[in-house]
């Protein structure tokens, strides 16, 4: 099996405020700093869990979709995790809302969403033998 790294940097600014960068310098801020500049915030680390399982998802979709030559006009997704209220806080399940604008076709939109959860997703892929998966979807045309 052939594999491919990634490196990811994260930089300590203050009390448990970070700065983190992808492997193509695009920065983001993750944390809080509570003590010298309160209303400096970022993003939660778990938030960031679920926003790189919604957006890995949403650019298998996407890409399936378009290869389909469905009309797809717009794409909303909401991602919804559950932990556990102990330390490590693991979670348990994932969902994944869908809100789909065009004139797509379901039974397409559908299957779109099981290939990426099932073949295509790497984040997804990784935590589904962790946590519960699951996705719905809407279509607004």
């Amino acid at each position: 099996m052939k594999t491919v790294k990634g490196t990811v940097a994260l930089n300590w600014v203050s009390d448990k405020l970070m700065l983190g960068s992808d492997s193509r310098g695009q920065s983001i801020t993750i944390g809080y700093d509570r003590i010298q500049e309160p209303n400096r915030m970022g993003i939660k680390p778990s938030d960031l869990l679920l926003l790189a399982a919604a957006s890995c998802s949403t650019y298998d979709v996407i890409s399936i979709l378009e290869k389909q030559r469905e009309p797809l006009l717009g794409l909303e997704v909401s991602c919804t995790g559950e932990q556990i209220t102990e330390t490590p806080y693991t979670f348990v399940s994932v969902h994944i809302h869908y809100i789909v604008t065009g004139d797509v076709d379901p039974n397409k939109l559908e299957r779109a969403i099981q290939l990426s959860e099932e073949k295509y997703c790497s984040v997804l892929s990784t935590i589904k033998g962790t946590a519960k998966i699951s996705s719905d979807f809407e279509i607004r045309k």
